[in-house]
């Protein structure tokens, strides 16, 4: 899962959702520097990524943008399953993903000085560009794309996964809609279970 779901599966928990945001920027133990609240959600990050990679739909969805990215189909399936929950209307209904996305940086922004270096230099990218709320558009899908094929070592351009992307759209969208509900419900039982710790 990429960053709209990450906030979104902290379930209104501030200092999980910190975690969370951070948890691909903070290696190893370096999580012990943290408050509590914060290393409960790096742990309640690196389950969801450890679930969704097993998940057998994520397995299939990949397949569909393999041919373009290899190894790499992983990350950008983080970036699609953004983009259907953005649009999502069992999740989102009417004004809730932009209220969602300007309250996440809120928090950030009132975390700032927890943030990791590389984080805080991102986040005012992120809310300047409002990058929560427009995974809902195809060109901030695209966008996206870009940036993981620029982190990536051997992708010289997103524009032919890009271009699976919308040729397999309905087939990627009947995935995200059986996976998200696995991952939602294992998120709440993780976000459980690290309360009660």
């Amino acid at each position: 899962m990429n960053f709209l779901a990450h906030s979104y599966l902290s379930l209104n928990q501030p200092q999980i959702l910190v975690g969370n945001m951070i948890s691909d920027f903070v290696k190893g133990r370096k999580k012990f520097n943290y408050s509590k609240g914060v290393q409960q959600g790096i742990q309640l990050h690196r389950d969801i990524d450890t679930f969704t990679d097993d998940h057998p739909i994520t397995k299939e969805a990949k397949q569909l943008l393999k041919p373009a990215v290899g190894l790499y189909a992983g990350a950008f399936i983080d970036v699609v399953y953004d983009h259907f929950l953005a649009n999502d209307p069992l999740e989102f209904i009417g004004d809730y993903l932009q209220e969602h996305s300007f309250k996440t940086y809120e928090i950030l922004k009132k975390n700032f000085a927890v943030l990791p270096e590389k984080f805080q230099k991102m986040l005012p990218y992120m809310t300047s560009q409002n990058w929560l709320y427009n995974y809902k558009n195809l060109w901030g899908i695209e966008n996206s794309f870009g940036g993981v094929a620029r982190r990536a070592a051997y992708l010289d351009s997103s524009a032919e996964v890009f271009d699976l992307f919308k040729a397999h759209y309905p087939a990627l969208q009947k995935c995200y809609n059986a996976f998200f509900p696995d991952v939602k419900a294992f998120a709440m039982l993780e976000m459980k279970q690290l309360l009660n710790e």
